[in-house]
């Protein structure tokens, strides 16, 4: 077992015990699930020259002792697939993937596996910091004496992920593998601890429908920033993607220079829908409404409209609840997913909804959308105009958005996301 730091600015000698230089960083090869050491940057004094790993002897805490006395003193260039574990990993952020957060490496952990170095884990603990200060031993004997835990702790390679915009994404064989696969809550949640000019890259790595799922759970502050980052036709995408009233909420917080550049980029039907949003007041119900619902005419069966669920669920955001309207779009009913399942497939919806369904105006203050929401007890309550014609509904995560605060908030399960639903 090796630490970084106990082998950068060591000597590098050459066969015959002569000193060439010091041990300036350490390269590895990504594509492994460790990867090996494959080279040596030695610095010379002014020059810095690299020393492939077939050419070392040994090394240890003490330095490198090559096999060769002859060096090539060509000047470093780093490839692709390689990894500088100083520059690029030390001190720099990380995702630890396992535990679903960002963290700053301490030290780096190599092991000889099968008779070659490997980078095996991320030294994320105390322990890594002490070791970099000279003091781990002595510090560890005192906290000993003194019945103090001074607490160790590792990342497995396998569960890293580098973020940093140091290490280009080119450099990676499957940039951002493992943040792709976490949920858009974690995902969000590593975005909002990222620096600003990391955190384009992993938006980046992700298609738009994932990136939309992560930008609908970060931080709104960091919602703009990110947004204001990307190029804006791929901002555009991303705001296709995301469920009106978020999308709506983000373009509302946008500069006037950004929205007035992203907006025409995305499709019309798209654009009109967070337009329309956009003129209603913020804590209106207008304001915090969804144009994503299932509305069925009144004559339709059970069967019939089980089909049609089938056909609008992917532009849904929640399917818990089907409006009935007129011929005119007026709000005459609404009826639940058991009420659909349990009736027979030849029944018209007009014999089993609930008539006249709770309902808010388009201009309800949030406030009174969160008391009827709480009321009735409902996952969702429809918004409706003078004329009583649906314009959309409120989802019981928007409607108590000012009623508890936003990190008891994000702790209610979003049974009505998209995400969740498909």
């Amino acid at each position: 077992m090796l630490y970084l730091s106990q082998v950068i600015g060591k000597p590098v000698r050459a066969r015959d015990g002569e000193p060439i230089g010091k041990v300036a960083d350490l390269i590895v090869a990504i594509g492994d699930r460790y990867p090996p050491v494959t080279g040596l940057v030695v610095s010379t004094g002014r020059r810095k020259i690299f020393l492939p790993w077939s050419d070392v002897a040994a090394f240890d805490s003490t330095g490198a002792t090559l096999k060769t006395r002859v060096l090539d003193i060509g000047k470093f260039t780093q490839r692709p697939n390689e990894l500088l574990l100083f520059e690029d990993l030390q001190d720099k952020q990380i995702v630890d993937l396992d535990g679903r957060k960002v963290v700053r490496v301490n030290d780096l952990r190599l092991d000889e596996i099968e008779g070659r170095l490997h980078l095996v884990a991320v030294d994320v603990g105390a322990g890594g910091l002490l070791r970099r200060l000279g003091i781990e031993g002595p510090f560890r004997t005192l906290a000993r004496n003194l019945r103090v835990a001074v607490p160790d702790r590792y990342i497995d390679w396998e569960d890293v992920d580098p973020v940093e915009t140091s290490i280009a994404s080119i450099r990676l064989r499957v940039p951002h593998q493992g943040v792709r696969e976490l949920h858009p809550a974690d995902l969000a949640s590593i975005i909002d601890q990222l620096a600003p000019r990391d955190r384009v890259g992993i938006i980046e790595s992700l298609d738009d429908e994932a990136a939309a799922d992560a930008f609908e759970e970060m931080d709104p502050e960091t919602q703009v920033e990110v947004l204001e980052d990307l190029e804006p036709e791929r901002a555009a995408d991303i705001l296709e993607e995301m469920s009106p009233d978020d999308a709506a909420d983000l373009v509302a917080d946008l500069s006037e220079e950004a929205r007035a550049e992203i907006l025409p980029l995305m499709e019309r039907e798209e654009a009109d829908e967070v337009r329309e949003l956009l003129g209603y007041p913020e804590q209106s119900a207008g304001g915090i409404m969804t144009t994503e619902y299932v509305s069925i005419p009144a004559n339709l069966t059970a069967a019939e409209t089980i089909e049609r669920l089938r056909e609008l669920e992917p532009d849904a955001e929640t399917i818990y609840y089907v409006y009935v309207v007129d011929e005119a779009g007026r709000l005459v009913g609404v009826l639940s997913l058991r009420d659909l399942i349990v009736a027979r497939p030849e029944r018209p919806v007009s014999e089993f909804m609930q008539p006249d369904p709770v309902a808010v105006g388009v201009l309800a203050p949030q406030e009174e959308v969160a008391q009827v929401v709480a009321r009735y007890n409902l996952l969702a309550v429809p918004v409706v105009d003078d004329e009583g014609r649906l314009e959309g509904i409120v989802t019981v995560d928007d409607a108590i958005d000012t009623v508890l605060p936003t990190a008891w908030k994000r702790r209610l399960p979003r049974v009505f996301s998209r995400s969740a639903s498909s």
